[in-house]
């Protein structure tokens, strides 16, 4: 069969990939010119299961009600004259009741697992590198009532199969030394020694160069312009490849477009509760590899994520609930640089951080869109928010089954969803 993949970020190569190793004809359509040039680009580098909470619960209300007086939130509503954003907002609300809350939790961290899984096979498999670390996640916390916040859902993660154990300063910075110089300040800490960390942008170009040899077809500066609908199915792709105007045919299609994949969709009566919350991140190079984190680690207080990708750092965070724009608010980087290198002062040469900012396609439960639509050759992946680069391998292994009429080792409940 013949299978479009609309996208080449970590979620459409991935897709690609595992579709072409099932035996099908694979082409891929992004308006880059190349894989992985937006979302995935400059993400937080985390295979992070432990980070699988949602965003929606039974205590998000409140704090989000604290969040909109405080310039310095990690996450912002911006509201516009946009009926999508507040409609997304309304389903957020929703989604924070205790029994939704519990459901969403056990699906993310369900999929997270496989996910790593799939993972580990594909990189024994292809021997792929990509500057990945295996020694685990490190939870910090320089808040004593954000800590304690956190032992509950460390202690239902756990319940769940993912190790999330809960542990003190002294032993937080036994795991990672580079904490010594804030260990004074650290209230506790959690560690899930399962979780990795790799760059995605690389893992996601390898992928796609391998994708090529294996005989995936990648179709770079093409630019989407709709998708076309005959006697009950999806008949073609319009495009705009160099200025010239055309249609793509398939047997199949997957929508793997990030946060553009709801505006897309609309036209073919497919209402997807995707809504972009950009993020920002910054890298360094390393300055003082004593003083530079090896271990993975987030900063729940701040809602930052750092990660240790070759002879670079990466920290990553802040959500802002405002639209499709991807400028740079200055604010926001000078936030992050300053708490980053108030940690880790001589880690980084924090004078040559390079900024970048990312729509994260956010779903209301943080449960991504994966599968099928009432239109029978269309298929979805995507709606993965903060976790496309963990959920990356395992949504492409379902979707492979889904397509072959397999039953997935991890079936997400989609009900309600779009």
């Amino acid at each position: 069969m013949h299978i479009v993949v609309l996208g080449a970020g970590v979620i459409g190569t991935a897709t690609a990939w595992y579709l072409r190793e099932a035996g099908h004809d694979v082409t891929v359509l992004e308006r880059r010119g190349g894989a992985a040039q937006e979302t995935s680009f400059a993400n937080g580098g985390q295979i992070s299961v432990s980070h699988a909470e949602p965003w929606a619960g039974p205590g998000a209300p409140r704090q989000l009600l604290r969040w909109l007086f405080a310039p310095e939130s990690p996450l912002r509503f911006q509201p516009r004259m946009d009926w999508y954003q507040w409609r997304w907002g309304l389903q957020f609300l929703r989604e924070c009741g205790a029994s939704r809350y519990q459901r969403n939790l056990r699906q993310v961290v369900a999929l997270g697992l496989y996910s790593r899984a799939c993972l580990q096979s594909l990189r024994e498999r292809t021997g792929i590198e990509y500057h990945h670390r295996e020694e685990g996640i490190l939870h910090f916390y320089t808040n004593g009532h954000v800590f304690d916040r956190a032992r509950e859902p460390a202690r239902r993660m756990t319940e769940l199969g993912c190790e999330r154990r809960i542990i003190d300063a002294h032993e937080a910075t036994r795991i990672e030394p580079a904490l010594e110089g804030i260990g004074h300040r650290i209230q506790g800490a959690t560690y899930t020694p399962g979780d990795e960390s790799g760059d995605a942008r690389l893992f996601t170009q390898r992928l796609a160069a391998m994708g090529e040899q294996a005989g995936v077809r990648f179709c770079y500066n093409t630019r989407i312009m709709g998708v076309e609908s005959e006697n009950g199915r999806i008949a073609g792709v319009r495009v705009n490849r160099d200025g010239a105007f055309g249609r793509i045919e398939g047997d199949a299609y997957v929508v793997a477009m990030g946060s553009f994949s709801a505006p897309l969709l609309r036209p073919l009566g497919i209402r997807l509760p995707v809504y972009p919350a950009r993020g920002y991140s910054l890298t360094v190079p390393v300055k003082d590899p004593e003083r530079a984190y090896s271990v993975s680690l987030i900063d729940d207080e701040y809602k930052l994520v750092y990660s240790r990708l070759g002879e670079s750092l990466r920290i990553a965070g802040m959500a802002e609930i405002g639209g499709y724009r991807q400028d740079l608010d200055h604010a926001r980087c000078r936030q992050i640089l300053d708490r980053a290198a108030a940690c880790f002062p001589g880690g980084g040469d924090w004078a040559r951080a390079q900024f970048w900012a990312g729509l994260r396609p956010a779903t209301p439960s943080s449960v991504p869109c994966i599968g099928a639509t009432a239109w029978p050759n269309l298929w979805l992946n995507t709606g993965h928010g903060t976790l496309g680069w963990t959920h990356a391998c395992g949504s492409a292994a379902i979707l492979r089954d889904l397509v072959a009429g397999k039953e997935p080792d991890v079936r997400l409940d989609s009900r309600g969803r779009w």
